[in-house]
């Protein structure tokens, strides 16, 4: 365990990986109070954007004990970025959770470039953003969550041999509907927070061609802001009707598909996501 990061966020280890493909994960594994390795046996939820939702989602750990509303036993395994890379989560997400092939929308580029124009971004760190969208690899990072971190959490923590979760937000809620629609069984539930999908032409809808009427083993629960629905940005409004539509086309194939409108932005809407999904797919 690094020693920078220990005693940080209570009851949590962190821990650097480094992915057969070369790339360095840093990985916080947040445990429930009084959670005791050698006898618990709880399944991990896998939390993506580690770097940025560690500090608002791991600390609803404690929802395990609430008396009002329990939520079942899990541990939390929050997956961000290491070492030098850390800095640079946000256009590093952009490689590991979006599915290969996906366009970039217009919108898309519109919002970089504003951003560029507020002076939030460098050209240098716009073009680096833009850069990693033209080659993703969403099925990459999927092999590695459940067939690399995955058996080490197995291993370390003693979790439970089913009942896993995934959660994402924004690129990762992106992530986390590819994840769905690929019918992995690695996951019982799967939570997909305003979802990026942004392209009229997503590869979302591309899989969804391809699901029929078949079923599929884990729930999904979908999120949306509702500043994103009405706001000004452009980039936001084709997310929400983009993923409403996705939503049309799941709801009236599938009842393991939930959904909720939360009173957020995009930015200010992850921690409200995380904890509808705890609601709805994981209480007891």
């Amino acid at each position: 365990m690094s020693s920078m990061w220990q005693g940080c966020l209570a009851d949590t280890d962190y821990f650097e990986m480094r992915s057969s493909d070369g790339h360095d994960y840093g990985v916080w594994v947040t445990t429930p109070p009084g959670y005791d390795r050698a006898t618990a046996n709880s399944p991990a939820v896998y939390v993506l954007d580690g770097n940025f939702a560690v500090g608002l989602t791991a600390p609803l750990i404690v929802t395990q004990i609430d008396p009002m509303q329990r939520i079942q036993p899990y541990i939390q395994v929050s997956v961000g970025y290491a070492g030098e890379e850390a800095q640079d989560w946000d256009r590093l997400r952009n490689r590991d959770f979006v599915p290969p092939g996906e366009p970039i929308a217009k919108e898309l580029i519109d919002a970089v470039e504003l951003g560029l124009q507020a002076g939030t971004r460098t050209r240098e760190e716009a073009d680096a953003y833009l850069a990693e969208l033209r080659d993703t690899h969403a099925d990459a990072f999927l092999r590695f969550l459940t067939a690399e971190l995955h058996p080490r959490i197995e291993h370390d923590y003693g979790t439970a041999t089913s009942g896993h979760g995934l959660f994402g937000y924004s690129y990762g809620g992106l992530f986390s509907l590819y994840t769905w629609l690929t019918g992995t069984t690695h996951f019982e539930s799967i939570g997909a927070g305003s979802p990026g999908v942004i392209a009229g032409d997503s590869r979302i809808f591309s899989q969804l061609l391809g699901l029929g009427d078949s079923r599929r083993a884990s729930t999904l629960h979908v999120t949306l802001n509702d500043r994103e629905l009405l706001g000004e940005l452009a980039v936001y409004r084709r997310l929400a009707a983009n993923t409403a539509t996705v939503l049309d086309r799941l709801i009236s194939r599938s009842e393991a598909v939930t959904s909720e409108i939360l009173r957020e932005t995009h930015v200010t809407g992850l921690q409200a996501s995380f904890l509808s999904y705890l609601r709805t797919s994981r209480s007891l």
